[in-house]
C-alpha cells in the first residue's frame, strides 16, 4: 500500500485560494505515486465523500473533475517531486470540508480507492 500525506491545508477568506498536495512517503513509495493515478476527495460535516478530481499517471495524464469545481480547481502533478497538487480558487465556504488524496483507481467514486491519506482540513469562512 501507499502511505499517502496530505498538506497544504489552512484558513482562508472567501474568494481566496489554497494549493493542496499530496505525496507518498518513503522513497519506494514515492517512486510509485507517479505511476498510479490520484484523485482528491472531500468530506464536509454531516455530509457523504465527494469526488472532486483525479488526474491519470504518465505523459499527457487525463483529468477529471466534479461539476461543484470545474473551473475554480485545478489538479496537477510533478513526477520529479512524486507530488499531486490541487489548486483550489475562489474558494467558498461551500469547499470547507476535510480533503483527502487517494490512489491506485480511476474517477470519482471513493470505494474504488485502496490507498488514502489521513485528510487536511480547508475552512472558508470571513
Amino acid at each position: 500500500h501507499l502511505q499517502l500525506v496530505e498538506s497544504g491545508g489552512g484558513l482562508v477568506h472567501p474568494g481566496g485560494s489554497l494549493t493542496l498536495s499530496c505525496q507518498a512517503s518513503g522513497q519506494a513509495s514515492g517512486l510509485a505515486l507517479r505511476s498510479v493515478p490520484v484523485a482528491w476527495f472531500r468530506q464536509a460535516p454531516g455530509k457523504e465523500m465527494e469526488g472532486i478530481s483525479c488526474i491519470a499517471n504518465g505523459r499527457g495524464a487525463g483529468t477529471l473533475y466534479a461539476d461543484s469545481v470545474k473551473g475554480r480547481f485545478t489538479i496537477s502533478r510533478d513526477d520529479a517531486k512524486n507530488t499531486v497538487y490541487l489548486q483550489m480558487n475562489n474558494l467558498n465556504p461551500e469547499d470547507t470540508a476535510v480533503y483527502y488524496c487517494a490512489a491506485k483507481a480511476w474517477g470519482l467514486i471513493s470505494r474504488d480507492y485502496i490507498d488514502w491519506g489521513p485528510g487536511t482540513q480547508v475552512t472558508v469562512s470571513s
